[in-house]
């Protein structure tokens, strides 16, 4: 029977048409690797081999991080044995009742799978088949879920993409006991359920299947495992390629259009670790099943840099939270354990096991068996954090997404910029947005994603209205927007059209800098926002400064947002507040949401406005901006028309200028003082910035900032330096050596 289907591969194969010759000779050497180790094949042939499994059977008599994981494994399991198999018809959405079993089944199926390889105890094996043919029994009878809310429509689950996360931990499972079952029971499971679901998720789903996204990654994973499994060179070879196995679709197309060249996901951190998961467990099977194909040299170990972006991509252990992204989400995912593991596994590097440390979990895989051992013997080393511009899109090119850090460490100061792509259905109307961290804690804050995950009371734990009404729309975010109108109208078709262009990018020892630009996010109008961390610590210099500039040939209404976490503590102008009645600031775009609290106008006679707050880290921090004539300060928070408290209270400044058609907010933020209520002081909670100034010299930007101590600093930078260029202050010449750098004046 196997060799037939073999056989019958390979007439499939050599049948190609002549415009795909340059496929099918590498294919076919491939198949003949195929074929020659198919009929050697043995189970687990997945993520495990049998010769981590024979590690790992050693490994529990030794005391250790990896036997420690695996008795904590072994009694939770062996305590769900005990109570009875539970497979219900399926009724609820992500979160409710049915939705949670379902989840939590494939969960114990992977385990007491992975529990069977390595103790031999047939009771693990047994709960395994036992649940498997209750669901052989269930998925024929089923149609589409009841509670079908998307083009990607599941059976046991409300989305296909649930589908496929079951299947490619219940294929895993199936793997491990696959040599316990007797045929017979082997063909009620995989006729009754592994091969129907298989086939949903791929020929009766080619909208998701041979999609370039998330959902369409699970469902090759899905696919491809099971047909390694199974004995299916087919249905690896349309995981991999697609349902024609073209090329235009598949988990390769999916790894050179979703990645940029240095690791960066197309959606964002959030769902870059989400879709870690099928990419590097599929790639880990690949890798057992065909090592010729080399997955993880391919695109220059593409799969390599994208594990180490999404590490990157954090602070003080959560994931910078822009896109579609609930906040709590970090470094100690099970997608990143999984990816940092088997990273580990391939290149050694000891900076992967400072972040498996931060991790704190144990997977019960060889790479996760080498993670511990490497632990055990405190071989890790620290995980260095850079600045650095991740390119976005599949060359490079459509913008970057810039992380700006004051030093390697994960709580040091950081300031964030997103000029990237759009990031598809995922992604925010905020062009130019700026975030920023500091000692360990959210300063200026990006809303991320209106959505109680799991919740079912508040949306079945889809995302809220709110989502699209407030979260996604530019007012929610720290970036400019013209005439309450949200950037590209708030159309995702149009936005995955356009994407920012990062002008210039500097990395010198007391200023990290980004410029970066758009002219798509209105139409005729430019945007234009440059960026730098300033950190000088003899000085007790730390800045980020902000100039944004926006020009158009009318006359609009410019509003620049800054969203803060903290507790307000002063301003230096009269502002009037609305004590006795809110309004919301406007009727839609995300203006709707918002309560106006207050309202002032800066103090002409003085140079800058200064707001300053508090935050939970017990640090000042000062937003000093130039004063304009039209310039208003609008106080707001979060909570108008939210009739199901949906929104988070969350609270903003907001720097107004209209009637103008060209203007420039010229802005820094401070970071200074302490506040300890334990021990009862407070230091330095006023600001030491007395004025800001920008100017131009022969293509040369400078910011001038005085401080009251009169000392005077110039962050100086130029977007095209090819060699030294001089400037003048006061009579006395200077030189710009590198592209951005900090001078003392006086």
């Amino acid at each position: 029977m196997k060799t037939c289907k073999l056989n019958q591969f390979l007439l499939l194969s050599l049948a190609f048409s002549s415009a795909n010759l340059a496929y099918v000779a590498p294919a076919y050497a491939q198949l003949q690797n195929v074929i020659e180790r198919q009929q050697l094949q043995q189970h687990p042939n997945l993520v495990n081999s049998f010769a981590d499994i024979v590690s790992m059977r050693n490994a529990i008599n030794h005391p250790g991080r990896f036997q420690t994981a695996f008795l904590n494994r072994q009694a939770t399991v062996d305590k769900a044995l005990e109570q009875p198999i539970n497979v219900p018809f399926p009724k609820d959405a992500g979160g409710g009742y049915t939705h949670e079993v379902h989840k939590n089944n494939y969960r114990l199926m992977y385990e007491a799978g992975i529990l069977f390889q390595i103790t031999q105890q047939a009771k693990y094996a047994e709960f395994v088949k036992n649940i498997l043919f209750e669901y052989a029994k269930l998925y024929p009878k089923l149609d589409l879920h009841p509670e079908v809310k998307s083009n990607n429509p599941g059976k046991l689950f409300w989305q296909g993409l649930n589908e496929a996360v079951w299947l490619v931990h219940t294929i895993q499972a199936y793997d491990y006991v696959y040599e316990f079952l007797s045929v017979d029971d082997r063909q009620i499971i995989e006729q009754g359920v592994l091969e129907p679901v298989a086939l949903f998720l791929s020929e009766q789903s080619p909208q998701t299947f041979d999609k370039i996204h998330n959902h369409g990654t699970w469902a090759t994973c899905a696919v491809g495992m099971t047909g390694y499994v199974l004995n299916k060179p087919d249905w690896v070879e349309k995981a991999l390629y697609g349902l024609d196995k073209s090329g235009t679709g598949g988990f390769m197309r999916q790894l050179d259009e979703l990645f940029s060249p240095n690791g960066y996901y197309n959606e964002g951190p959030y769902y870059q670790r989400y879709a870690l998961m099928p990419f590097v467990t599929f790639a880990k099977a690949i890798q057992n099943n065909q090592p010729e194909r080399q997955i993880f040299e391919y695109r220059d170990q593409i799969l390599l840099k994208a594990i180490n972006t999404t590490a990157q991509l954090s602070y003080n252990g959560l994931f910078f939270p822009i896109n579609d992204a609930i906040k709590s989400k970090g470094i100690d995912t099970i997608e990143l354990v999984h990816g940092i593991a088997i990273a580990y596994g391939i290149s050694g590097d000891t900076g992967l096991l400072d972040i498996a440390k931060q991790q704190d979990k144990v997977i019960l895989t060889g790479d996760g068996l080498k993670v511990a051992s490497a632990l055990d013997k405190e071989l890790q080393t620290d995980y260095q954090f850079v600045t650095q511009a991740f390119g976005d899109g599949a060359d490079g090119t459509e913008g970057a997404f810039v992380v700006l850090r004051s030093d390697s460490r994960n709580t040091a100061s950081v300031a964030t910029i997103k000029a990237t792509s759009q990031g598809l259905g995922h992604g925010h109307f905020d062009k130019l947005g700026l975030s920023f961290y500091d000692k360990g804690a959210e300063i200026l804050t990006d809303y991320g994603a209106a959505r109680f995950l799991n919740v079912v009371a508040k949306f079945g734990g889809r995302y809220l209205p709110e989502n699209d009404s407030y979260a996604q729309q530019t007012i929610a975010h720290n970036t400019l927007v013209v005439d309450q109108s949200s950037h590209f109208n708030g159309n995702t078709k149009v936005g995955n059209q356009h994407h920012p262009k990062v002008n210039l990018f500097a990395n010198t020892e007391n200023v990290k800098l980004v410029s970066a630009s758009i002219d798509t996010a209105y139409s005729g109008i430019k945007l234009a926002r440059t960026i730098a961390l300033v950190t000088v610590a003899d000085e007790n210099i730390d800045w980020v400064v902000d100039l944004f500039k926006v020009t158009s040939l009318k006359q609009h209404q410019f509003d620049l947002a800054y969203h803060y976490d903290g507790d307000f503590i002063e301003s230096n102008f009269k502002y009037k507040p609305n004590t006795e009645q809110l309004k919301p600031l406007g009727d839609n775009n995300g203006y709707q949401h918002l309560w106006l609290t207050a309202k002032g106008q800066p103090e002409l006679n003085q140079p800058i406005s200064q707001l300053t707050w508090l935050n939970q880290n017990g640090r000042f921090y000062t937003l000093s901006t130039v004063n304009h004539k039209n310039l208003e300060f609008l106080f707001t928070q979060t909570g108008a028309n939210d009739p199901n408290f949906n929104l988070r209270e969350d609270k903003a400044f907001i720097f107004r200028v209209n009637g103008q058609s060209a203007h420039q907010f010229v802005s820094i933020l401070e970071a200074h003082g302490e506040y300890n209520p334990s021990k009862e002081f407070t230091l330095n909670s006023k600001s030491s910035i007395q004025s800001i100034r920008y100017e131009q010299q022969n293509n040369i930007n400078l910011i001038y900032v005085k401080r009251e101590d009169m000392s005077e600093f110039v962050i100086a930078y130029q977007n095209q330096l090819t060699k030294p260029q001089p400037f003048e202050i006061n009579g006395k010449q200077y030189m710009l050596n590198h592209s951005a750098e900090l001078f003392k004046i006086n």
